[in-house]
C-alpha cells in the first residue's frame, strides 16, 4: 500500500481536538492558555499553547486507539526508507543513547569514532559501555576531524572481534561525510550493527545532489535531529531502524527508558509537519536552497581574507569521503581575526548568529528557510567585518595540538572515572592525572576530554589558550578552568 504523504496525522488530530472543543481536566495546567502568564501570552502567543495538549489522553484516546502518532511513525520511515521510526522530544542526544543501549551493554565494547558527540559520551557514562575509540582522519594543516574510514572500523574490529557494534557520526557539523556503505558492510560481515549520528542530515533524503544518507547506505539504525538541517521545533528527532540486526521493541524499549512520558505534542506536529513537506516538496525547496547556497559561497570566496570550506578542502585521500556544501564553514584566519571574535563581532554589532565556531572559522547555515534577503543580511555583515577585522584586538593564538598529541590515554572506563572518588587539582598539576569529567568546546560538542582519559600538557594547553580566546567549556566543574576535577589514586 503506497504512504499517502499528504496526510499529517499529528496535526490533523491536533486539528480535530480544537474542532471538537475538547475540555481537559488533565495536564497541561495552563488549560488552553486560560491559565498562562500574560506576559507569556503575549510574548509567545497563544497558538503556543493551544498546540500543548497531551498526547494520550487529549491529543489522542487514552488507549491512544486513534493510532496518531504511530501513524506519523510510518510516514516518516516511508520517506527515509526506513522499516520503523520512532519520535523523540528529547532532542538526538536521547537518540543516540537509546541507539547504543540497543546494541551494547555494561561492559560490552562498542567502536565508536573519536569525533561522537558530548551525548555519546553521557551514554557510555550512564551505560557503562566500553568505547572502543577509531580514530578520526585528521587534517592537521586545517586542524579539523574528519570521521573514521571503513578501513580504520576494520582494523578496530579485527583488533577487537568481540565488539558489539558500531558508531559513526557523519555528517560531521563541518559537513564532512563518511563513506557510509563501506563501513555498514564492515559491520555486516560480522553481524554487527552499526549506529549512524546523523544529527546534522535530516535533508539528506530529499535532493539527489546531497550525499548519501544513513537508511540508504544499508545503516542498522540512524539518529536525525529535525532541528538542525529540518524544519522542526528544537528537540524533535527520530531514530530509525531497518535490517534484522536490532529488534525494534528493544529499540522502543531502551527508548522508553530514557524518554519522557510527558512528550511535547508541539514538537511532534513538528516533525509531522516537516516529514510532510520533504516528502510532497523536498527536491524543490533543496534545489533552491542550493543554488542559494552556492551564490552565497561564492560571493563569500570573494571577501579578502574569507575562505568557504568546499570539497576540494574536506575530500580527498585520508580526508572525508562527501561534502554537505549547506553547513556554509567560513575560515576566518586570513583577516588576522578567530572565529569566537568574528562570531561575537556578527552578534554584537549586525545581529548576525553564526552557529558553530572554532579557533579559526565560523559556521553560516543555509536551509531551505533562506532566501536572497536572509542571505544579503549575511554577505553585507561579512562584508563590514572584513572593514572591521582590522581595528579588533589582535587574535589570541589557540595551541592547537598536532595528531599524535591530541588523542589520551582511554585509562579507566568513562562511568567509573565520572562516578568514582574524585578531586579538583590545579590545572597547572592536572597533567599525568586520569579526569572525572568532560571538557567540551561548544558548538559544535566534540569532547577534548572524556571522563577516564588520561590528562596531557598539549591538550591542558590547547583547552586553556582556547577559552583565553573565547573558547566556550560549558561542562567541566570550574567553569573557568583553573581547576579539573580528577579521579582520585587508589
Amino acid at each position: 500500500m503506497t504512504a499517502d504523504h499528504s496526510r499529517a496525522p499529528v496535526l490533523e488530530a491536533l486539528e480535530e481536538y480544537h474542532r471538537r472543543g475538547r475540555l481537559g481536566f488533565t495536564p497541561p495546567g495552563h488549560k488552553q492558555a486560560r491559565g498562562a502568564d500574560p506576559a507569556a501570552r503575549e510574548v509567545l502567543g497563544d497558538a503556543v499553547y493551544l498546540g500543548d495538549v497531551l498526547a494520550s489522553g487529549g491529543l489522542d484516546d487514552r488507549l491512544t486507539r486513534g493510532r496518531v502518532l504511530q501513524q506519523a511513525q510510518e510516514l516518516m520511515a516511508d520517506a527515509v526508507h526506513a522499516e520503523h521510526t520512532f519520535f523523540s522530544t528529547c532532542g538526538s542526544s536521547l537518540s543516540v543513547k537509546a541507539a547504543m543501549l540497543s546494541v551494547a551493554g555494561p561492559h560490552e565494547k562498542l567502536l565508536i569514532g573519536r569525533d561522537a558527540h558530548k551525548s555519546v559520551v553521557a551514554g557510555l557514562i550512564l551505560s557503562g559501555i566500553e568505547p572502543v575509540w577509531v580514530e578520526p582522519r585528521w587534517d592537521a594543516e586545517r586542524h579539523i576531524a574528519h570521521p573514521p574510514s571503513a578501513a580504520e572500523f576494520e582494523q578496530a574490529f579485527d583488533a577487537h572481534p568481540d565488539a558489539r557494534g558500531a558508531l559513526v557520526t557523519s555528517p560531521t557539523p563541518y559537513g564532512a561525510c563518511a563513506d557510509l556503505r563501506s563501513v555498514a558492510e564492515v559491520c555486516h560481515r560480522r553481524s554487527r550493527p552499526l549506529i549512524v549520528d546523523e544529527a546534522w542530515g535530516a535533508h539528506l533524503p530529499f535532493h539527489p545532489d546531497l550525499p548519501s544518507w544513513a537508511m540508504d547506505a544499508g545503516a542498522d539504525i540512524c539518529v536525525t535531529s529535525i532541528h538542525k538541517m529540518g524544519s522542526g521545533l528544537e528537540q524533535g528527532s527520530v531514530f530509525h531502524l531497518r535490517g534484522d540486526l536490532v529488534p525494534p521493541a528493544l529499540l522502543g524499549m531502551r527508548a522508553d527508558l530514557l524518554g519522557t512520558t510527558s512528550p511535547s505534542v508541539l514538537i511532534f506536529a513538528g516533525l509531522d509537519a516537516w516529514r510532510r513537506q520533504m516528502a510532497l516538496h523536498g527536491k524543490e525547496l533543496l534545489g533552491s536552497t542550493l543554488e542559494l547556497a552556492a551564490e552565497v559561497r561564492a560571493a563569500i570566496e570573494e571577501i579578502d581574507g574569507m575562505h568557504v570550506h568546499d570539497r576540494g578542502d574536506f575530500c580527498g585521500p585520508s580526508l572525508a569521503d562527501d561534502f554537505d556544501p549547506l553547513p556554509g564553514i567560513i575560515d576566518v584566519s586570513g583577516l588576522g581575526i578567530t572565529g569566537y571574535q568574528a562570531a561575537d563581532w556578527l552578534r554584537e554589532q549586525r545581529a548576525i548568529d553564526a552557529h558553530l565556531v572554532d579557533h579559526r572559522r565560523i559556521g553560516a547555515q543555509i536551509t531551505h528557510g533562506d532566501d536572497r534577503e536572509t542571505t544579503g543580511e549575511l554577505l553585507s555583515a561579512l562584508r563590514d567585518l572584513r572593514r572591521a577585522a582590522r581595528d579588533l584586538p589582535a587574535a589570541p593564538r589557540v595551541e592547537v595540538p598536532p595528531p599524535d598529541e591530541l588523542r589520551m590515554e582511554q585509562a579507566l572506563l568513562p562511568r567509573d572515572a565520572f562516578f568514582g572518588p574524585a578531586e579538583d587539582v590545579p590545572v597547572g598539576e592536572a597533567a599525568g592525572r586520569v579526569a572525572a569529567e568532560m571538557i567540551t568546546p561548544y558548538p559544535p560538542g566534540i569532547p577534548a576530554v572524556l571522563p577516564g582519559e588520561r590528562l596531557t600538557e598539549p591538550v591542558l594547553r590547547y583547552l586553556r589558550t582556547g577559552m583565553d580566546a573565547g573558547m566556550h567549556l560549558p561542562d567541566p566543574t570550574d567553569p573557568e578552568l583553573n581547576t579539573v576535577r580528577v579521579v582520585v589514586p587508589e
